[in-house]
């Protein structure tokens, strides 16, 4: 995300406080660790990794840029292993500088000890899924500053070959276990929330992101991924009967652009469309689905707030999607699909998809659980974080949760201790719609941000940086959670304001 989403809501709202700078003085607390994931596991229960927004940074040392460019990917850990260059700091302060850059993404010490946290704490994982946004930003300008003369083509292949060292990295940190990459609006070759559908960015990039797909079903995930950076792949045993479908709803956003700069509502007709098929098969077949995108649907309250929008005189809130089809097929499937993760904002939340319940009961109708993964880039002042989940074998239903934050945003000498784990700090005995739902009401019924529950929210929301900034947006931030649609949200703030 450009901005963190709950800075930039403090900062256009100056009229509560001028004392902006001290919030970045209260910096979380350190939690001890707490076992190791292995040993949270159960007979029944399998561990999983989930990983958002590393933002990659190969620009971290531009000395090294022009090896790396001239290089096979299967070279960049040898080039990125050499000592720093001499003059690394003070090129990549004037590179950052230059390029306008709002802080620091993931340097290759954060990659790696983010890495090695990940086998220490995640051990035993039966699969990694990436919900997007490998590559840092400011990734065009940073190349263009460093590289002068490129060759048609020498964009697209460093673009590439950042990617495919991200994922390989992370199939060398866990070997024999499958890694699932969706893409996020930075992942492109043509700049962000920039990219065309059926491009052979899209079909070079695809070849390393279906790697892990089975021998039967690789052809029609490259097949998918080539068309629109979207593709089917089953849970692995022993999760019973389950499918993971990863999109890439870059298409669907609000800001979205093909790399002429024209829209192209096509591309996310045809992914929708594709993933209406998909969920019908799955009902079909009784299979249990688990979704994955970067970009969530529902209220963008950074932007909302942000343009001082007054959604209770009238001005609609500011949607992350150009519309609300993608939530409206994921909610109408809510007996099939099991899970939602996605990510994008930075911040370790949940929220819930509500279906439309006017053709049925509330009662029989559950909705979507949904989980947003944290960044490992620290980009916005946050701690960089990673999340193991417990799946049900049987029921591919996420049991439970636990969040990793690293002691220091650069990776050097940094601890990975437990942050939180999701059931024994809210006290619920599974991630599902209806134990998501009574922790939004919760939070809804505490306009103050009083309870233990609410307190945990925020403290672990945004690790280890501006908890406080969020408990004087709580009830307008809440609001967001299940209320996804302009209207609900609308409801639900104004009703809020009026108490």
């Amino acid at each position: 995300m450009e901005r963190n989403l709950y800075a930039c809501i403090f900062f256009a709202d100056v009229r509560r406080s001028m004392a902006f700078a001290s919030f970045f003085l209260l910096a979380g607390v350190a939690f001890a660790q707490i076992g190791s994931t292995a040993a949270h596991s159960t007979e029944k229960t399998v561990p999983a990794l989930l990983v958002s927004d590393v933002h990659f940074d190969p620009f971290w040392d531009p000395g090294k840029v022009p090896s790396l460019a001239a290089a096979p990917v299967s070279q960049w850990k040898a080039i990125l292993s050499a000592p720093p260059s001499p003059d690394r700091e003070r090129r990549f302060a004037a590179l950052q500088q230059s390029c306008g850059a709002r802080g620091a993404d993931t340097s290759f010490p954060l990659l790696e000890s983010s890495l090695k946290a990940m086998r220490a704490h995640a051990a035993g994982a039966k699969f990694v899924a990436v919900s997007g946004d490998l590559i840092a930003h400011d990734f065009s300008c940073k190349y263009e500053a460093l590289l002068a003369h490129p060759k048609p083509g020498d964009y697209k292949s460093f673009v590439e070959k950042t990617l495919d060292y991200v994922i390989e990295e992370l199939r060398g940190s866990f070997p024999g276990v499958p890694v699932y990459a969706a893409l996020g609006n930075n992942d492109s070759d043509c700049g962000d929330y920039r990219l065309d559908a059926r491009s052979e960015f899209l079909s070079v990039s695809g070849k390393e992101v279906t790697g892990d797909s089975s021998a039967s079903e690789r052809s029609d995930a490259l097949e998918s991924f080539s068309a629109g950076g979207y593709y089917s792949v089953p849970l692995p045993a022993p999760i019973a009967h389950a499918r993971l479908l990863v999109l890439n709803d870059l298409f669907m956003s609000k800001k979205y652009r093909s790399c002429a700069g024209k829209a192209d509502p096509g591309a996310a007709e045809a992914q929708l469309a594709w993933l209406l098929q998909q969920l019908s098969q799955a009902r079909h077949d009784k299979e249990k689905i688990w979704v994955m995108a970067h970009i969530p649907p529902g209220v963008d309250l950074h932007s909302t707030v942000t343009k001082l929008d007054d959604v209770c005189d009238g001005q609609g809130p500011e949607m992350f999607l150009s519309s609300e089809k993608l939530a409206d097929e994921l909610a109408e499937f809510d007996d099939v699909v099991q899970l939602a993760i996605f990510a994008h904002t930075h911040m370790d939340e949940v929220r819930l998809l509500k279906p439309d319940n006017s053709n049925a009961s509330p009662a029989s109708r559950k909705g979507v659980a949904v989980k947003m993964v944290s960044s490992i880039s620290p980009i916005d002042g946050n701690n960089p974080s990673f999340t193991v989940v417990q799946i049900d074998s049987a029921s591919a239903a996420l049991a439970d949760y636990r969040v990793y934050e690293a002691s220091n945003r650069t990776g050097v000498d940094a601890a990975w201790t437990e942050e939180y784990d999701f059931a024994r700090t809210y006290g619920k005995a599974a991630f599902t719609p209806t134990s998501v739902s009574e922790l939004i009401a919760g939070f809804a019924a505490d306009a103050a941000a009083k309870t233990e529950a609410s307190r945990s929210y925020i403290s672990d929301f945004s690790l280890g940086y501006l908890s406080p900034v969020l408990k004087a947006f709580w009830p307008q931030y809440v609001c967001s959670l299940s209320n996804r649609t302009p209207n609900a949200y609308r409801s639900c703030v104004c009703s809020t304001a009026g108490k």
